[in-house]
């Protein structure tokens, strides 16, 4: 058995100036285990017991080498005798087998071969001799020889001495075999308990040296926190102040303020900051976890008061005086501006913030009792209660379009076509986003011969819009700018699935840059209303917008709003691409309609617009932006200048506003009576109604379109609306 000179567990004796070799500082637990290193008096112990263990183990070979050597000697003679036996009991049995063979040898062969056997194994351990064996045994008579034989045996001195002498020695050899042994498992026993006492030491050392650095992060950690924690609160300052203050970075126009009375021969342009429905909105993962809380507006174009026969309008084949009326419009609208015939002290004192009252409770309406009652109609025909109704109507929605046109300014001064093409995207789709909170409620349907007018200093627009039809319903509006001039004529066709209606918008929507001599145009997309019957209702807008220019061919833009399904959690997307001529993408636009719309490619991509933030408690009062809230106010001052036909004055929309539902609803019902009477009397007495500010014309591409005819602004100026009190009273 080979052993090592050395066992790989020995340690190796520490040297003396090992402390002194050790860095001069450490941290708690290395110094505890520095402490642990230079205390090694266990360790040596170990040391010395293992060292013991090694050389009784060497002895212990030894000892098992002379015990081998011990049993190979004492074998030895055994086989030479065996093998001598052997040879005299093959010449004895010979002549024993002849003197005792009989007639019953037969009989008795199964015994007699088995007794040279066992006399065979006797004599080998030398208590038999072989003349004993060589008698034959018979069991059925008497053998007087067996005993004699027995007794005449003999086994040699000598050899019994040295069997007992070997003997003696093997047992000395094997006590002390195992009292080595013993030595041994002992010694490693307590090396083992050593190792195992040292091997907790090391774990206590450890385990308050992880205990201390834990510490040392939770203390850093909170310091940290602490600092995140002031520096939150920091920005939570720098935002209400932001908030406070309405402002929005890379958001300043340039506009003509009105002057005052002191102030009335200047005219005179300043920096506006955007106002405050510019604010910043809740982010893009807030508004889409609140997707399906959306409150939405139900639209519709006309009610039971439009139903008649179709009215003949004025025809025009004008193609391109359009822009030529639409630049004459636009001076004198500027010049009047300038010269403050649109002043007022309500616009210097700025606008209401909220409603008058909150919107009615619309859980006691059963729309399903209305709906199958006009099954198969047009639900644009279908009266419905004023309550499903908001203080607002078709042709002031149309104005609310218009909320973001500061993205038109910026257009006016931006010299590359693309980008230019880029904001108008933005633009288009900046209309949808007032839609989102809107609750179910759908806007007023306007009486033939109805107007609107908005004038917003502050933005550096005149609005006019007018329905011009009642069978098809058809709104148009005009607005005007020193950067831009907008108008478009609108018409709906809606589709009832049952759980769901979509309307379908008809008409072109046409931009002006006078500046770049760009006229761009787009068509609108389709609205669906879901859940009309039961749940929350919720809107949203799928189809594709091309952007073209119909002066100049260099750039292209198309938006896809995209449809939602079942399977997609992504809703509300926008998606679109201004490319050149040649059909190379330029710009790549993404977002969503009520959050906002990105130009470039993530994450280096551009906000081109976002909507602004909605006012307090804004589920309250319909879900109206500011810009909504301030559509309908009408000031003492503007009593004087608006025509009667003005939204502003109709009385069941107005005490809708005011919280007056039982008026609302007997004032609707009464302005519905005259409707319905004054289309009777001129169906009579053969008389065409015929809009006052907008006709009829037919474009190059032969398509109908209503145009601003610019009475409207001159009219207001000198002499004013009193020679319309007359023929004007719808309400």
């Amino acid at each position: 058995m080979f052993l090592p000179s050395s066992l790989p567990w020995q340690p190796v004796a520490p040297s003396n100036n090992s402390s002194s070799s050790l860095p001069a500082s450490y941290s708690n637990g290395q110094s505890k285990v520095v402490a642990w290193l230079q205390e090694s008096e266990e360790m040596d112990k170990c040391a010395e017991e293992l060292a013991r263990c090694q050389s009784n183990l060497t002895e212990l070979s030894r000892l098992l080498q002379s015990l081998e050597i011990l049993q190979r000697t004492q074998s030895a003679p055994n086989f030479t005798d065996m093998q001598a036996n052997c040879v005299e009991l093959s010449k004895k049995e010979k002549r024993l087998n002849r003197r005792w063979r009989t007639k019953s040898v037969g009989k008795d062969a199964k015994f007699q071969l088995q007794v040279p056997l066992f006399t065979f194994l006797l004599s080998s351990l030398r208590l038999v001799p072989l003349s004993a064996s060589m008698s034959p045994v018979r069991l059925h008579s008497s053998n007087p020889n067996l005993c004699a034989e027995l007794v005449d045996f003999q086994p040699p001195v000598s050899r019994l001495t040295d069997s007992v002498e070997c003997a003696s020695d093997y047992i000395k050899l094997q006590e002390e075999f195992c009292t080595i042994a013993q030595k041994v498992h002992s010694l490693l026993k307590s090396a083992f308990n050593t190792v195992a006492i040292e091997k907790e030491k090391i774990k206590q050392i450890l385990s308050d040296q992880e205990q201390s650095d834990q510490s040392t992060q939770i203390i850093t950690l909170r310091k940290s926190l602490s600092q995140a924690v002031s520096q939150n609160a920091e920005l939570r300052t720098r935002l209400n102040r932001i908030h406070s203050e309405s402002v929005l970075s890379e958001q300043v126009v340039s506009v003509n303020v009105i002057p005052t009375p002191d102030e009335a021969g200047e005219q005179m342009g300043i920096p506006l900051t955007q106002q405050a429905s510019n604010e910043s909105r809740l982010s893009m993962s807030e508004s889409v976890s609140e997707f399906f809380d959306a409150q939405e507006v139900l639209l519709s174009a006309s009610s039971s008061e439009n139903e008649g026969s179709d009215d003949e309008s004025y025809v025009s084949d004008v193609s391109d005086n359009i822009s030529e009326d639409n630049a004459s419009v636009t001076d004198n609208v500027s010049r009047q501006m300038a010269n403050g015939d649109f002043a007022g002290s309500a616009f210097r004192n700025g606008r209401r913030t909220c409603l008058p009252a909150p919107c009615p409770d619309t859980s006691n309406i059963n729309l399903w009792n209305i709906l199958r009652n006009n099954i198969g109609k047009d639900l644009s025909k279908v009266s419905m209660p004023v309550e499903l109704n908001e203080p607002l109507n078709t042709l002031q929605r149309m104005c609310e379009e218009l909320e973001y046109s500061e993205l038109l300014d910026k257009a006016a001064e931006t010299e590359d076509p693309f980008e230019r093409m880029a904001l108008v995207a933005a633009f288009a789709v900046s209309g949808y986003s007032s839609t989102y909170f809107r609750a179910g409620s759908k806007p007023f349907n306007p009486l033939l011969g109805e107007t609107y007018e908005c004038i917003r200093e502050d933005k550096g627009f005149c609005f006019l819009s007018e329905q011009v039809s009642h069978h098809p319903p058809i709104s148009a509006c005009h607005c005007e700018s020193k950067n831009f001039t907008f108008w478009q004529d609108v018409r709906w066709k809606n589709k009832f699935w049952g759980k769901s209606m979509e309307i379908l918008p008809i008409g072109t929507v046409n931009l002006v840059i006078p500046r770049f001599g760009d006229h761009y145009e787009w068509n609108k997309v389709t609205t669906c209303v879901h859940n009309i019957l039961s749940g929350r209702r919720w809107i949203e807008h799928y189809g594709e917008i091309t952007i073209r220019n119909t002066k100049s061919s260099a750039c292209l833009c198309k938006l896809t709003f995209v449809k939602g399904n079942y399977w997609s959690s992504n809703v509300n997307e926008v998606q679109g691409f201004v490319m050149d001529q040649e059909g190379k993408v330029i710009h790549r636009l993404f977002g969503k309609w009520h959050e906002g719309l990105y130009c470039g490619v993530p994450p280096s991509a551009k906000c081109v617009w976002r909507p602004g933030s909605m006012p307090t408690d804004y589920e309250l009062y319909y879900g109206f932006t500011r810009f909504a809230i301030e559509l309908n106010e009408l000031c003492p001052e503007l009593k004087d200048v608006l025509p009667r036909t003005d939204a502003r004055f109709r009385p069941d929309q107005r005490h809708l506003e005011d919280g007056n539902l039982e008026m609302a609803s007997s004032e609707k019902q009464r302005i519905e009576d005259m409707q319905r009477s004054r289309r009777k009397c001129n169906e009579e007495n053969n008389i065409k109604l015929e809009p006052r500010f907008f006709k009829k014309v037919v474009d190059a591409n032969h398509r109908e379109r209503w145009v601003s005819n610019n009475m409207y602004w001159e009219l207001r100026k000198n002499p004013g609306f009193i020679n319309m009190e007359s023929t004007a009273n719808l309400w």
